[in-house]
This record gives C-alpha cells, sequence and structure tokens, in this order.
C-alpha cells in the first residue's frame, strides 16, 4: 500500500482515498536537529491538524521562574454552584474551581490538569465528571447524579499548569527519559558462547539517533519501518540481538522543575465544598438499552460505579457467569494485544472461563506470549506484548511483534475478537512517533475489516496509573488517548472501550493495574460487545 494513502471509512464499506503527496510541515523538536513531517508519520497534513488542535493545551502566558507563581493545590478551591437540598436522580450539578498561586493569588491562565468525581464511599459508587478549562484560571464541571442516596464531591490537582508545560516540552525533546537494554549472544572465536549487554534506544526522524556518530546497531523492522538502535556490541555483530529488556530511566529535570514536581504539588486533593448532597428517586429510567456494538459515542460520563458494579451509558452492558461467560466465547479465537493491561484480562478469563486451561509455550509468565484454551466450547485466547519501545523484563526480541504485523497475520472472520492496547509504554516517546504507529495499526485494521468485515476489533484506552511524575503522567495518557480516538473515529466497526473514566473515578488508588472489581467490570463491557444482550 502507498504510503500516500489515506485511510477513510465510509457507511457503506470501507475503502482507500488517495490523497495529493503532502507537503512536509516540520514539528518543533526541543534539543534535537530533527523535522518531523505529516509525511513521516503516514498521514496527511488536514489530519495532522486535526490533530494538533485535538491535543491542544493550554500554557502559561509567561515564563514561570520561581515556585510560587504554580498553582498551588493548597489555595486552588472548589464550590457546588446553587446546591439545593435535594436532587433527583438524573439531575446535574455545577462546580467551579478556582486555581491560585502560593500567594493566593488568582490565575489568568487555564493549563492546569485537575480530575473530579462524584462518589459515595459506603455505596461504592463513583462517577467521572470532565473538567472544562475557561483558560482564565477557573474551571467548571457538570457531575451526574446517577444513584439515589448521599453524595460528595472531590476534585484534586494532579499537575499544575506549569507542570504539564514541563510535561510536553520533554515529550517533544529528543532527550531519552526511558533507556533499555539489549542482549547479544553469540559464539567466540574458541567456540565459547559470548554474552553483551548494551544499551539500546529509539530511532525516530531523520536526525534522531540516540547516539552519534558511527556507535550502534540499527535493528529496522520491514513492514512498519520502525528502527532500533542500539549500541554496538564489542566482540559480536549486530545481528546477534537476542533479548530484549526495560532498563535505566533518566530525568531531564533541572533543579527548579523538579520543584515543580514534588509530591505535595502533585496528586493533591484541594478543597471545596463539602457538604453530603442529597438525592432522591426518579420515575424517569436513566442509562441505556441498546444492544453494544461498533459505532456508539462514549458520553461523559460513560457510566458510573455503584455496589462495585459499572453501570455503563454507552451501551446495555451486563454481567456475565462463568458459564454465560464460556457460552459467550464459545467457537472464538480472542487475540488480546498490548501491555500488561490486556495481560490482566487474558488472566482473568483464565481464572473464569470454566475448563480453560493455559498452555506451556515456554515463555516468561508475565512477558509471555501467552496462550489458554477450552476444548469443550473451542475457546482460544492469546495474550502477546506489542514490539519495542517495551518496559518489561527481559525476554526473546522475536517475541515482540508490532501490533500492526500481528493484525496483517491474522485471517479474521465472524469467530475472530482482536483487542489491543497501545499507551503505557508510549509515554516516554515523541507524540510524533506515536501517531506514525497508530497509522500503521490502522491500515492494518482497515485491511483486516476489508477482508473480513465480521471480525470484532476493539481498542481498549489507557488507564489512568499511579505514577504522576516526569516519566509515567496521566496527562500523557490522556493525550494518546485522544489522538486514538481522533485516527479511529471514522473507522467503521470499530469498538473503542474507554476505560480511562472507569479508572478514573474508582474508589481504590490510581494504579496502572487496576484491582480485581475495575477488570471484571472491564473484562464484562467486552463480554457485551462480543455478545450483546
Amino acid at each position: 500500500m502507498s504510503a500516500t494513502a489515506a485511510l477513510w471509512a465510509l457507511n457503506d464499506g470501507i475503502h482507500i482515498k488517495q490523497f495529493q503527496r503532502p507537503r512536509p510541515k516540520p514539528v518543533p523538536h526541543n534539543n534535537s536537529s530533527s523535522i518531523i513531517s505529516a509525511l513521516d508519520m503516514g498521514i496527511s497534513d488536514e489530519e495532522w491538524e486535526r490533530l494538533q488542535k485535538a491535543i491542544h493545551w493550554p500554557f502559561p502566558d509567561q515564563e514561570i521562574t520561581y515556585l510560587n507563581q504554580s498553582t498551588s493545590p493548597v489555595h486552588s478551591t472548589f464550590s457546588i454552584v446553587g446546591l439545593k437540598e435535594s436532587y433527583k436522580v438524573g439531575e446535574k450539578i455545577s462546580v467551579i474551581i478556582t486555581a491560585r498561586d502560593h500567594n493566593k493569588s488568582l490565575k489568568r491562565y487555564g493549563g492546569d490538569f485537575f480530575k473530579a468525581k462524584l462518589f459515595n464511599a459506603q455505596l461504592k459508587a463513583s462517577v467521572y465528571g470532565e473538567v472544562v478549562d475557561h483558560r482564565n484560571g477557573t474551571y467548571s464541571v457538570a457531575l451526574l447524579l446517577p444513584w439515589e442516596g448521599q453524595a460528595q464531591v472531590f476534585v484534586r490537582l494532579e499537575h499544575s499548569s506549569e507542570v504539564v508545560q514541563i510535561l510536553k516540552k520533554y515529550r517533544e525533546s529528543s532527550f531519552p527519559r526511558s533507556h533499555y537494554f539489549g542482549f547479544f549472544e553469540g559464539s567466540g572465536p574458541k567456540k565459547n558462547r559470548i554474552h553483551e549487554v548494551v544499551e539500546c534506544n529509539l530511532k525516530w526522524g531523520a536526525d534522531g539517533s540516540w547516539r552519534k556518530g558511527d556507535c550502534c546497531c540499527e535493528h529496522k523492522d520491514i513492514k512498519t519501518g520502525t528502527v532500533w538502535q542500539c549500541e554496538r556490541p564489542k566482540k559480536l555483530p549486530c545481528d546477534k540481538l537476542v533479548h530484549h529488556s526495560g532498563g535505566r530511566l533518566e530525568s531531564p529535570l533541572n533543579l527548579f522543575e523538579k520543584q515543580l514536581f514534588t509530591k505535595k504539588l502533585t496528586n493533591v486533593a484541594i478543597s471545596g465544598d463539602q457538604k453530603i448532597i442529597h438525592v432522591l428517586p426518579n420515575t424517569a429510567a436513566i442509562g441505556t438499552i441498546e444492544k453494544c456494538r461498533s459505532g456508539m459515542t462514549t458520553p461523559v460520563p460513560a457510566g458510573f460505579y455503584l455496589k462495585d458494579v459499572w453501570k455503563s451509558f454507552v451501551c446495555n452492558t451486563r454481567q456475565f457467569s462463568p458459564a454465560q461467560m464460556a457460552h459467550c466465547l464459545k467457537n472464538k479465537i480472542v487475540y488480546l494485544m498490548g501491555d500488561s493491561t490486556t495481560r490482566q484480562w487474558f488472566e482473568y478469563l483464565e481464572r473464569k472461563v470454566p475448563g480453560i486451561k493455559r498452555m506451556d509455550l515456554h515463555t516468561p509468565r508475565t512477558g509471555g506470549p501467552l496462550m489458554a484454551v477450552e476444548l469443550k466450547n473451542n475457546i482460544i485466547v492469546h495474550w502477546r506484548p506489542h514490539g519495542v519501545p517495551l518496559r518489561f523484563s527481559k525476554m526473546l526480541i522475536t517475541d515482540l511483534h508490532y501490533i500492526s504485523n500481528d493484525i496483517d497475520e491474522i485471517a479474521g472472520g465472524p469467530h475472530a475478537v482482536i483487542v489491543f492496547t497501545f499507551f503505557a509504554h508510549l509515554v516516554f516517546h515523541p507524540i510524533t512517533f506515536y501517531i506514525y504507529e497508530v497509522a500503521k495499526i490502522r491500515q492494518s485494521v482497515v485491511a483486516l475489516l476489508s477482508r473480513a468485515p465480521e471480525t470484532t476489533v476493539i481498542i481498549k484506552s489507557g488507564n489512568t496509573a499511579g505514577l504522576k511524575n516526569i516519566f509515567q503522567s496521566d496527562w500523557h495518557v490522556l493525550q494518546l488517548n485522544t489522538v486514538m480516538w481522533e485516527m479511529f473515529r471514522d473507522i467503521d466497526r470499530v469498538i473503542f472501550l474507554d476505560v480511562w473514566q472507569m479508572t478514573s473515578c474508582h474508589y481504590l488508588r490510581e494504579n496502572i493495574h487496576p484491582g480485581p472489581v475495575a477488570i471484571a467490570n472491564e473484562v464484562e463491557m467486552l463480554l457485551s460487545y462480543v455478545c450483546p444482550a
């Protein structure tokens, strides 16, 4: 397929629409002479402009040189507008957030990364609220009241606008925040086995070498064109790369930037109106009875938790007994791809589906690839991680496949369920590289649905995570979620399963690996699409 082919989806099917070869538009890179164009990313100029608008984030209107100029979680507050004595299920309340700096002065620009939710700890109930930035230091949240009983508002400052600016700066720079190890093995001159370990990293852009000069081995994937660069071993040739693992993390932050990232300023609850909200029952129905299918939009909120059960507003999700899971997956081959968050889904199915057994593929238990089978109902479940860059423990480089390449090898059909996620390990690298990789995946998905339109294709969004630092931040994941959604929104028959809201509003502390309650609800959403009610 030509690199100048744009992917489009129409209601009557999927086809390829040609566009004029785009003129390169530079994307500025701090600390790098690399110039990345829309053509380099495999997309059109128009799509690149659309993506830039979608991920645009406000930033300070001046250079911040003192800590007290940044947003303070201590002095920032929220209030409920026009709080009434009681409400009915289905009504909304409005919350205003006011950002102040450490001098208690009102901020005059936006860009702070706040998170908001409504919750009831006793009912194990919670719902996500989308924060709207008014770009003048104030923010608003419309919170739905979806359950009967009591509720409270909770707001936290995850990152100040000053920190978000730093995150963005280093995302677009060539500074390698994450390093990796390459394990080379081969025979020496005396037939002895030689082992050498070197550092590796991504090469992105014409001049985007992680190391300069004749320093390195370059391993280029033939189909995707992705180049993986490793320091040249002293004794072994470049073709002896056998294993890969995650390596050290390297912070680019200067002393002042480190102060802005301290724990007392990061992911901190702000004070505000703690009054109990009383919610009365309502005869009007709330929710949806529409069957789960592709092409459905994801509202805000996408659903809510009540007594540890996620009730979706997207479609009619349901709970599955182990026997119902087996019946749903009968004669199915499930391909789970991506990272350890889809491995959690594999492990959940392994525990819950009666009679399913993991096969011994002689691979690492957590690194995979993994496969489980259930013979009575002819169920096969695969899981494998995506290709480099990947921060896993030591594993064979040959077992790390790019998602697009794996999709190209799947015949598809009504028996095939393909689920992939591609977020957590990409936060260390430029967003232009992420767009490039997603464009390759999209191309493969479109080809798959063209040859086998009855294939179920599900994209699992990124989770919120426990770490909130220069290496892994929810702001990064939110941006990647936006890119993935934008790039697949016009592709018919692809399902985008939003677990961002589910992990953001849950009562447990955020973790890249959510607890059993969240995983159970996520998998039941998956099964609701495979076997709609």
